[in-house]
């Protein structure tokens, strides 16, 4: 699909500067421009590849000031970066704008579909499936019975939801999720053999919630596995069941967090973390990559390290301890002189 420099301009509410019927098909980034992309100035280090980009289409701000001459044409906007955010966005809603239903698929007579949906081919609808309206589930995705789908939500190819699942409105699902497998939960006999606990629950994702590929998220043993509104997972994460994750918390990839464990909102969460069960996370924690979290933390705490503590306490620890094989050298020396007096 090819835009023109004009038309690209009444998207963003810019400036053409140059020829405005150039046409383009194609992003690139400044340094990699060629002809019929489009591309954007934000960060000045960048300043000279615009005096070189091959690019059909340059974004800049209004106030850029060219001290060269140049050959790409001008897009001026208020701020670059947004709009080419904005655009990309624009962009991304075109490329995925598929409707109808693809065959072979198998669509339950009990499920409730809305309009405007996209069923990619050999997509499962199971049995009382409700699907909200302007929903997209694409090939390969699986969907069990009972299971709810708010509007505008997006399921990539792959995706498994279990039964009972509740998705809510402008969801984001990646290719290979599972959303709504069984806890973890085994109990040992007399015998020393561990029985299955049946896990009865479900899982809730509340609206504007991103799951990024392969992550997995529990169903509770008894009440629902919970993921609030505007949380956004990364990819490869394990969440067990019966937690919770307040609004608007992000997770990097690789997070573990174990059984009924409890995270506030607006928590900024780095990759690798791993939560013990049963805690409770204050809000607007901040936790630092490969944190081992075993105890309660209190709001607006930042902390690091294995077992995990205060970060600030963590980083002048951490000055101590990698010179301690110097501390050692001159401990052993002090202790030679005292010996030897």
């Amino acid at each position: 699909m090819k835009f023109t420099a004009s038309q690209i301009a009444g998207i963003l509410e810019g400036e053409v500067e140059g020829d405005a019927s150039i046409e383009v098909s194609k992003l690139a980034k400044i340094e990699e421009g060629l002809p019929g992309s489009l591309t954007f100035l934000a960060n000045p280090k960048y300043t000279p590849y615009l005096y070189t980009t091959k690019a059909s289409i340059t974004i800049v701000d209004k106030t850029f000031v060219a001290e060269q001459q140049y050959t790409t044409t001008l897009l001026r906007v208020d701020d670059a970066y947004k709009s080419f955010s904005k655009l990309l966005e624009y962009y991304n809603q075109v490329k995925m704008n598929k409707s109808g239903v693809e065959e072979p698929v198998f669509i339950s007579k009990s499920a409730t579909l809305g309009t405007d949906l996209y069923i990619g081919a050999f997509a499962y609808i199971g049995d009382n499936v409700t699907i909200g309206d302007n929903v997209k589930i694409y090939p390969n995705v699986y969907i069990g019975d009972n299971v709810t789908i708010g509007e505008g939500s997006v399921l990539f190819s792959g995706a498994k939801l279990y039964s009972e699942t509740v998705v809510g409105a402008h969801c984001v699902i990646n290719s290979g999720a599972i959303i709504g497998a069984d806890g973890f939960g085994f109990s040992p006999n007399e015998k020393g053999e561990f029985t299955k606990v049946p896990q009865t629950g479900n899982v809730i994702l509340e609206d504007y919630v991103d799951i990024g590929a392969a992550t997995t998220i529990d169903r509770a043993t008894l009440g629902s596995t919970i993921i609030g509104r505007g949380v956004k997972l990364d990819n490869q994460i394990q969440i067990a069941h019966n937690v919770e994750i307040g609004q608007n918390t992000v997770i990097a990839a690789q997070t573990g967090i174990a059984g009924s464990t409890k995270i506030g909102s607006q928590c900024l969460i780095g990759g690798q973390v791993g939560f013990a069960g049963h805690l409770t996370i204050g809000n607007n924690v901040r936790i630092q990559a490969q944190s081992g979290v075993g105890r309660n933390i209190k709001d607006n705490e930042t902390i690091q390290g294995s077992p995990s503590f205060n970060y600030g306490d963590f980083s002048k620890s951490y000055v101590h301890f990698k010179n301690l094989p110097k501390i050692i050298k001159r401990f052993d020396a002090l202790e030679k002189k005292i010996n030897d007096e």
